[in-house]
């Protein structure tokens, strides 16, 4: 098969959808791999070191996108739509449920558009979602308690305290991969840590490692509202597979809280889980509403991307070459490519982002059963 790997085009997007190693691994077993040149530059990958792995370098996006397979890490940007095509598998990010525009083209080029938030393994893990969870979840709480410095907007509140002197009180929506990784490091740092979820195991999960050096919560809007009332840092940990999140803390809530209180909204992917929540970058990352601070950067593990570019390609990598070998083959053969399938020749084929668009929604190997490998 003939894979492309273009350079990321969203603002400050310094991750690369395959390292030289993955690219090796293509090459190996006889794939052909297109990579625009500089697409690893962001993640100090240099074209030398593709080149070495066997890849052919080619000068423009349009190059890597003539391919029968695109990889990538962020969705198709407007000016990338024109590259889609019906022959295409595109293995990315997709976030579907909160941006109709890019669904809508999508379905229009009927491109094959496997969504690596939800490939999910039959014991319901999400594999590929996981890295990127982890490492947005730590991220959190540091760039939290960097904009709770005054200089940056804040209450002036340092996490861990010092002696004679409160700690910051941080509170966490969802105890899942990203509210457990946010935790760790809040908790680490010294702060009170709350953590709400609506599963009780979790909750207990997360009470019996901590040993008490957290608290959890049931989380409902009663004590929502307590916790988010009198937190410094807030931060949106909330996952509904491939669909869009729900609204935890609402616009009314926001003149109750701290002035110069800080939100972290992880779940902007997916349209975030504080209404007031529209997406920011890493040029222009905050913004301010009712003496709240608000960050809800789309692309959050791009900031530290020679990480995220490694911890993603870690769980990407199987998929890929197994993509390359066998093509729509994969996604009738292997549960969790299928249903990561979100778009095929114009039809939804995952039922969340059916059901926030009003869209017809087509099961997947009902949808594939016609297909021509």
């Amino acid at each position: 098969m003939l894979v492309g790997l273009p350079r990321e085009t969203k603002d400050h997007e310094d991750r690369v959808g395959m390292t030289p190693s993955t690219v090796k691994a293509l090459t190996r077993r006889g794939h052909q791999v297109l990579v625009q040149s500089g697409a690893g530059e962001g993640s100090f990958l240099s074209d030398a070191e593709y080149r070495s792995a066997g890849a052919v370098i080619v000068p423009q996006a349009e190059d890597a996108w003539a391919a029968q397979m695109v990889v990538k890490v962020k969705e198709p940007t407007p000016a990338e739509y024109r590259y889609l095509r019906e022959d295409m598998i595109l293995f990315t990010y997709l976030h579907l449920a909160s941006d109709m525009s890019l669904t809508n083209a999508l379905l229009k080029s009927g491109v094959t558009a496997i969504a690596y938030e939800t490939v999910q393994t039959e014991d319901g893990k999400l594999p590929l979602l996981t890295p990127m969870s982890e490492v947005a979840g730590r991220m959190a709480t540091q760039i939290g308690a960097t904009y709770l410095q005054k200089t940056h907007g804040g209450r002036g509140v340092l996490m861990g305290g010092v002696p004679g002197v409160p700690f910051a009180n941080v509170a966490i929506l969802g105890g899942g991969i990203v509210g457990t990784n946010a935790a760790r490091v809040a908790v680490g740092c010294g702060a009170q840590v709350t953590v709400l979820d609506v599963s009780h195991d979790r909750l207990k999960y997360l009470d019996d490692i901590y040993r008490g050096q957290l608290q959890t919560r049931f989380s409902d809007e009663y004590n929502i509202e307590e916790i988010i009332y009198n937190a410094d840092l807030v931060i949106g940990a909330v996952l509904i597979p491939g669909g869009r999140a729900p609204w935890l803390v609402t616009a009314g809530m926001l003149p109750n809280m701290r002035k110069g209180s800080v939100i972290v909204d992880v779940a902007v992917d997916q349209g975030g889980c504080v209404e007031t929540t529209r997406p920011t970058t890493h040029s222009n990352p905050t913004y301010e509403l009712d003496g709240v601070v608000h960050y809800c950067v789309a692309n959050m593990p791009s900031a530290v991307p020679r990480t995220s570019t490694f911890a993603l390609n870690i769980q990407t990598a199987v998929y890929t070459l197994q993509l390359a070998d066998e093509g729509l083959d994969a996604l009738r053969k292997n549960q969790a490519l299928q249903n990561g399938l979100n778009t095929h020749r114009g039809s939804v084929t995952y039922p969340a982002i059916a059901e926030e668009f009003g869209m017809e929604y087509i099961d997947p190997m009902q949808a594939l059963a016609h297909a021509i490998n």
